[in-house]
């Protein structure tokens, strides 16, 4: 059986980073006073973060100290080293960094999901679906995830957009075992389900320890198991 390719890291969840070079626009994105994307330091330098990436690890971290009201769109942008336009060319405002992925995330697991052999059951597709997006989230998310839970636990604003994100990625998975054949009541609890083991499975993943070469698709996969094993229980 051929590999299937690893997907690209998702920070907060969606891809990241810049090298420097031309954006779709022709602009040219910003680097440092050096003339290169600065890498973070301590335990984040290993990323060497592109400006997509500094402003989510930025925005985290002044969300942790001052609190997410308290942020602006410019503080973030400084404190990444980029400037206001570049911020807006990646996010349309600052609530959405703690978001970014989102789409990528509900991409992932469409396509693992649909990917699943034919004869796989909902739950199993859905599996399916999980350890690709995990597969796709690196070091970076399980570094950031402490900063970022304490930013959405402090504000009303982030925990209503967290709960949305939740709701996003439950229909696209609801939507691709539709397609699947299966029915939409059954879709909809499978794909309820799918979204408490992502998440059940990162908060795990996320507090141990972040140098450790584990990966998150264990965790969300033994979430999921013992979510299938919970809801037999019910009968």
């Amino acid at each position: 059986m051929t590999a299937r390719p690893r997907p690209p890291t998702v920070a907060v969840a969606e891809k990241l980073g810049d090298d420097g070079g031309p954006d779709q626009t022709g602009a040219t994105r910003d680097k440092d006073a050096h003339g290169d994307s600065p890498a973070c330091d301590g335990p984040m330098g290993r990323w060497e973060p592109g400006a997509r990436e500094r402003l989510v690890v930025a925005a985290v971290d002044l969300f942790s100290e001052q609190g997410y009201d308290a942020t602006t769109v410019a503080q973030i942008a400084e404190r990444a080293g980029v400037t206001k336009s570049t911020f807006f060319r990646h996010f349309p405002d600052k609530r959405e960094l703690l978001v970014a992925g989102q789409e990528t995330l509900s991409r992932l697991l469409a396509e693992g999901i649909a990917e699943a052999s034919g004869n796989a059951s909902p739950l199993e597709a859905v599996a399916a679906g999980l350890e690709r997006a995990s597969s796709a989230i690196g070091p970076m998310n399980r570094e950031l995830a402490p900063r970022l839970k304490a930013a959405v636990a402090a504000s009303a604003e982030l925990q209503e957009r967290d709960a949305l994100k939740s709701v996003s990625l439950a229909a696209a998975m609801t939507t691709a075992l539709v397609a699947r054949g299966v029915p939409d009541s059954t879709a909809a609890i499978a794909g309820e389900l799918g979204v408490l083991a992502f998440k059940r499975g990162y908060v795990e993943w996320s507090e141990g320890d972040r140098y450790a070469k584990d990966e998150l698709a264990r965790y969300t996969l033994a979430a999921l198991d013992e979510l299938r094993a919970a809801s037999a229980s019910l009968d």
